[in-house]
């Protein structure tokens, strides 16, 4: 499974610049040490086939308090992560202050949540993701953070729009098209100079509070976890899909 990961990454990386994301398995997101040692193991992996993880290589962590945990060794040991998951101010204040490269709120799956919750149908400017990133954008800017807010799983051409000045932005094909084939005026919605300007608290979270904000979002609650049951479902199956190889 691993060798397979790391194969996959390195042959992407022969045709894109930058770094990709090697997930780690979700099975471990309540572990630090596990997660810590699985890491580890896949940037050794990477360097026997010549390729740098330091410089190309975003390990991919749920965005648990004991991910956030072993993202803060990680980045001390130079080894970068993207912290997924996220779906809350909290996880995102904690991402940051541990000194994580990149985190990607899920804007769609946010706003998939509230609109079952509600019922309701939400504007573009209006919609729960793109106000979660909005404010965690701000607040980044606002007290100098360097972790990149990349926002991720867009639902429509108007919710990409609405995030127009994000750090980094991850499109589908289907809404990157949309965009090409568009000629509306594309206003810039983030800024970060503007950021300095706002008038927002600085927050610390503790494991305590952390947990605490976490239990009070149920959106932030209820995705967590399910993100980290699918992720863990889909690598069963891969499991499967490697045995029955093997055995052929």
């Amino acid at each position: 499974m691993d060798k397979l990961a790391v194969t996959f990454g390195s042959e992407i990386l022969k045709i894109i610049p930058g770094r990709v994301s090697t997930e780690i398995d979700a099975r471990l997101s309540f572990d630090t040490e596990a997660t810590l040692r699985k890491a580890r193991h896949l940037a050794q992996l990477y360097k026997d086939i010549g390729v740098n993880p330091q410089e190309r290589v975003l390990f991919k962590i749920a965005s648990t308090w004991e991910g956030l945990q072993a993202a803060k060794v990680l980045e001390a040991e130079g080894l970068h992560c993207n912290l997924t998951l996220l779906f809350s101010f909290a996880q995102a204040v904690v991402a940051a202050e541990n000194g994580v490269t990149l985190i990607s709120p899920f804007v769609g799956r946010i706003l998939d949540f509230w609109k079952k919750e509600t019922g309701k149908d939400y504007a573009p400017q209006d919609d729960p993701g793109v106000l979660s990133v909005t404010e965690i954008y701000n607040y980044y800017k606002k007290y100098d953070h360097k972790t990149i807010v990349m926002g991720a799983s867009f639902r429509s051409k108007a919710e990409v729009l609405q995030l127009a000045g994000c750090d980094y932005l991850t499109i589908s094909p289907k809404l990157l098209q949309e965009l090409a084939d568009s000629t509306e005026k594309v206003d810039k919605k983030l800024d970060a100079a503007g950021a300095k300007g706002l008038n927002l608290p600085k927050r610390v979270f503790d494991e305590k509070a952390f947990r605490w904000a976490l239990n009070e979002d149920p959106c932030a609650t209820n995705k967590l976890a399910e993100g980290i049951r699918m992720f863990a479902k889909d690598t069963v199956k891969l499991e499967e899909l490697i045995q029955k190889q093997l055995k052929a």
